[in-house]
C-alpha cells in the first residue's frame, strides 16, 4: 500500500513539475498587440513627451510605455543604455561585486531575443558605472529586459528631441549658445582694476572684488564641463599666468566625438567650436590681467576643462556621452573640487545621472544651469541635470532691489541661487574675454550664472582649504540674501561673495 502511495506521489511531482516548466516557458512568451507592432514617428514621439512635459513638468523614459520606448530606439540607431545593478543606487562597479554577473546575463538575455551573438549587440561597456550601450531592435527584447529586477533604467541613447523641429525648438541653445562675436564694452560695464583688468559691473552686485582682499581662489582647480576652450585665447592659455594671476594651471580635454555614428570614437580635440565654453572660463577664472580685458572671479584658481558637447542641448548619444566621460573622469581627478555645467536637458538622462551621482560620491561640489531659453522649453522650469539632488541649481536675474529673473532664464522650486547678469535699463549683461585674444563680449542667461557661482565657490574653499563640501556650500547659502529662507523661484538668493569669504 505504501509503496503504491509512494508511486501515486512521485508521478504526481512530476506531472507538477512539467506543467510548472510549461506554464514558465507560456509565461516568457511576449505578445505584442497588432496596434503597437510599428512604431510612432518622431513627431508622435515628441508630442508624448510634450504633454508629459507640459501636465506633469517632467519626462522620465521608465514611465512610458514599452511601445512609446522601443518607438525612440527604432528612431535612434537602434542603441540603448541600460543602467543596471542589484538596487537602485547600485551604479558604481567599484563598490558592485556582482556587477559583471548581471551584465553578462542581462547581455545574454539580449542576445536570445535579438538572435544574435554577444559581439553583435554590445557597444560599450562603462568601466567605471553600472551601464552598458547595446543595439536593440525588438520589442520584445525591451518587454523582456523591463522585467528583469537587476534593470535600473532602460532608455534609447540617440533618441534626438531637439533635432526633431529645429525651427522654434532649437531655439534653446541660442541664448547663452554658440558664436564667435565679439563687442566693444560700454564704459558703464566694468571698472578697471590693478595691473589693467576690467572688473564687470556683476562682480560688484555680489561684492565680489571686495572678497579678493581675503581670497583670490589660489590652491582650488575648478572643472568646467563645456564646449572646450578656444585656442585663440591666450587669457586662457599660454597667458593664464598673466598679470597678478600667477603659480596656476589650466588643463584641457576633449572627450566629445563629432558624428552622427555613436559607434565612431575619434574625439575631435579639446579646442572650443562653439564658443559658449570659452565665456564659461572667463567668468569663473580669467586672470587678473594686464591687458585691458575683464577678469574672472577666481582669478587665481586652476582650471580643468572638457569639451564634451558640441553646443549647450545635449541632444544626442555622443553629447550625452561626452558629459558622462567628463564627469567621471573629474571625478577621479583628485585635484578638482567644483565642477561647473552650464548646458542641459528638458528631461532626465540616465548614464549623465549616474556619472554626476558618481562624481558627487567622490566628493565634488557641482554646479549646474537651472536653464536659459527663449520661448519653447521656458514652460519646464529647472532642467535637467539641475534639478538633480546632488547638484546646485544657479539661474540669472535682473539688477533691482526685487528678484525678476533675466528674459532668458528659467526658475523653479529647484533653484538654489541667482547671480544678477542683466541690467534693468540696457539689458546688458556680462562682460567676459571673447574667443579671440584682445576682444571682448557680453554673456548672460543661467550658463553665466552658474560659472560665476563656481568661482565664488572657489574662493570659499579657498580661503577655508579644510573645508568639506557642505561646509563650503553651507556659507554660501547663509551669505545670500534670501537665507534663511528659501524663496519658491529664486532660491537663497544672491550671494554676498565678502560676507561667505569670511
Amino acid at each position: 500500500m505504501c509503496k503504491k502511495i509512494l508511486k501515486l506521489v512521485v508521478l504526481g511531482l512530476m506531472f507538477f513539475s512539467s506543467c510548472t516548466k510549461e506554464d514558465s516557458n507560456n509565461s516568457n512568451t511576449i505578445v505584442i498587440d497588432a496596434t503597437q507592432k510599428k512604431p510612432l514617428t518622431p513627431q508622435e514621439i515628441n508630442a508624448k513627451i510634450d504633454e508629459s512635459l507640459n501636465t506633469e513638468g517632467t519626462f522620465n523614459w521608465s514611465e512610458a510605455s514599452s511601445h512609446l520606448l522601443w518607438s525612440a530606439v527604432v528612431n535612434g540607431n537602434n542603441v540603448v543604455t541600460i543602467g543596471f545593478g542589484s538596487s537602485k543606487n547600485d551604479f558604481e562597479r567599484a563598490k558592485s561585486a556582482n556587477n559583471l554577473k548581471i551584465q553578462n546575463d542581462l547581455l545574454a538575455l539580449i542576445a536570445k531575443y535579438e538572435n544574435k551573438n554577444l559581439d553583435e549587440v554590445l557597444l560599450l561597456s562603462d568601466s567605471s558605472l553600472n551601464l552598458i550601450d547595446v543595439f536593440i531592435s525588438k520589442q520584445e527584447t525591451i518587454i523582456a529586459l523591463r522585467k528583469s529586477k537587476f534593470i535600473r533604467y532602460i532608455e534609447p541613447a540617440d533618441y534626438k528631441y531637439f533635432a526633431i523641429e529645429n525651427t522654434n525648438r532649437s531655439s534653446v541653445g541660442t541664448s547663452s549658445g554658440c558664436g564667435y562675436e565679439s563687442e566693444i564694452l560700454s564704459d558703464s560695464d566694468y571698472t578697471i582694476t590693478t595691473p589693467n583688468a576690467k572688473v564687470p559691473w556683476t562682480f560688484y552686485q555680489h561684492n565680489i572684488p571686495n572678497a579678493w582682499s581675503l581670497s583670490t581662489g589660489s590652491g582650488i582647480t575648478i572643472g568646467i564641463v563645456d564646449t572646450g576652450v578656444s585656442p585663440n585665447q591666450t587669457l586662457l592659455g599660454s597667458s593664464f599666468n598673466n598679470g597678478l594671476s600667477s603659480g596656476r594651471t589650466i588643463q584641457k580635454y576633449g572627450v566629445y566625438v563629432d558624428s552622427i555614428w555613436p559607434w565612431v570614437t575619434t574625439t575631435d580635440g579639446v579646442n572650443d567650436l562653439c564658443g559658449h565654453g570659452t565665456s564659461m572660463a572667463s567668468v569663473a577664472a580669467a586672470p587678473r590681467n594686464d591687458k585691458g580685458l575683464p577678469v574672472g572671479v577666481a582669478y587665481n584658481a586652476n582650471l580643468v576643462t572638457y569639451r564634451a558637447a558640441y553646443n549647450v542641448v545635449l541632444d544626442g548619444y555622443q553629447e550625452q556621452e561626452g558629459v558622462k566621460k567628463a564627469f567621471t573622469a573629474l571625478a577621479d581627478n583628485t585635484k578638482v573640487k567644483i565642477i561647473s555645467m552650464s548646458m542641459g536637458y528638458v528631461f532626465s538622462v540616465g548614464k549623465i545621472e549616474d556619472a554626476i551621482r558618481y562624481a558627487y560620491g567622490k566628493g565634488k561640489l557641482i554646479f549646474c544651469a537651472a536653464g536659459t531659453s527663449t520661448n519653447f522649453t521656458t514652460f519646464v522650469g529647472v532642467i535637467f541635470p539641475a534639478w538633480m539632488p546632488e547638484t546646485v541649481a544657479v539661474t540669472g536675474v535682473k539688477e533691482g532691489s526685487t528678484y525678476q529673473a533675466c528674459d532668458v532664464c528659467h526658475t523653479g522650486g529647484k533653484v538654489d541661487f541667482t547671480v544678477v547678469m542683466q541690467k534693468a535699463i540696457s539689458g546688458n549683461t556680462v562682460p567676459v574675454d571673447s574667443y579671440y585674444d584682445n576682444q571682448t563680449d557680453y554673456v548672460g542667461g543661467s550658463s553665466v550664472a552658474t560659472a560665476t557661482t563656481a568661482g565664488i565657490a572657489a574662493l570659499v574653499w579657498s580661503k577655508h582649504p579644510t573645508w568639506t563640501r557642505d561646509q563650503v556650500l553651507g556659507k554660501m547659502k547663509q551669505s545670500a540674501n534670501l537665507y534663511p529662507n528659501r524663496n519658491a523661484e529664486y532660491g537663497y538668493g544672491n550671494i554676498n561673495a565678502l560676507l561667505a569669504v569670511q
